[in-house]
């Protein structure tokens, strides 16, 4: 019935072109219009004003050879004051934006190599966006924004980035271990140097308290006991030793069998071996 009488209604964020005679007459505002048909008045069409968003797949080429596709996505919406432009001059939007965008895409890209196009991806979406909005701005088109979503390159390419970060990962891992092994090897030098040094220092002890307490059993023994020489106490220590050491022979169940001469001469042959061999030494 409206339109009948020559009524018709205009949706919010939305623009409407009205024509006389076929001729372009008004921009109609959301709302409700009077449009006399039998004026020769008509509306040619409507025409959104939300944004829109139109995704663009861009194969191209890095300087350094390897395929990739790019992912653009670009936000786009008519001007309210320039739906005229917006509606007549351009049959189909999203392919005159993708065109631009191609175009773009593949004159930023093949400078770059495949890492700076990564690295760089914010200064393609800009360069994208300039050149879009210059040309768009022409035929009622605002670009809100403009983005690359993502960069694919060839899936053969993803798997040899994926090994040669693998590899390097490898690498340092490698180093590192073996920067451990070295440190462990060291500290274990150290510990077993120090450890010997501590034993030797514990012999060299042992050996000196030794040394004292015979010399003090000695003169001890020479000055209790009238008639004694040092020779003599000698004599006595070492028979003293002798036996004591043929005690933990046989006391010991793990120790092997020692085959050693044993009879009255033997004490004496042991201590003037002893004897001589300190002699030999202090005259050399």
């Amino acid at each position: 019935m409206g339109q009948a009488l020559g009524c018709v209604q205009v949706d919010q964020s939305n623009v409407a072109i009205k024509e006389t005679f076929g001729k372009f007459d008004d921009i109609l505002e959301p709302g409700c219009h009077c449009v006399p048909w039998f004026f020769g008045s008509n509306l040619a069409g409507q025409l959104s004003l939300r944004v829109q968003q139109l995704d663009v797949r861009c194969e191209t080429k890095t300087k350094d050879n390897v395929f990739v596709t790019v992912v653009a996505s670009i936000q786009y919406r008519a001007i309210a004051e320039k739906a005229s432009d917006a509606f007549y001059k351009l049959s189909n939007t999203r392919a005159q934006i993708q065109s631009y965008v191609f175009d773009v895409i593949r004159a930023s890209v093949p400078k770059l190599d495949l890492d700076s196009t990564f690295e760089q991806k914010n200064d393609i979406a800009k360069a994208v966006e300039e050149e879009l909005e210059k040309a768009m701005s022409h035929y009622g088109f605002e670009i809100v924004q403009t983005l690359i979503v993502d960069i694919e390159p060839d899936e053969r390419v993803k798997r040899a980035m994926n090994e040669i970060n693998a590899a390097a990962r490898m690498r340092v891992a490698a180093n590192e271990k073996a920067e451990a092994e070295k440190i462990l090897q060291i500290k274990r030098a150290e510990g077993d140097a120090e450890s010997k040094y501590l034993a030797g220092l514990g012999i060299a002890r042992q050996r000196q308290a030794i040394v004292d307490g015979l010399r003090d059993s000695v003169l001890a023994f020479s000055s209790n006991v009238p008639g004694t020489s040092s020779k003599d106490v000698m004599d006595m220590v070492l028979v003293t030793q002798y036996f004591d050491t043929m005690k933990e022979i046989g006391a010991s169940s793990k120790t092997n069998s020692v085959f050693i001469p044993h009879g009255p001469g033997v004490v004496r042959d042991v201590a003037s071996q002893i004897r001589d061999g300190f002699i030999q030494a202090n005259v050399n």
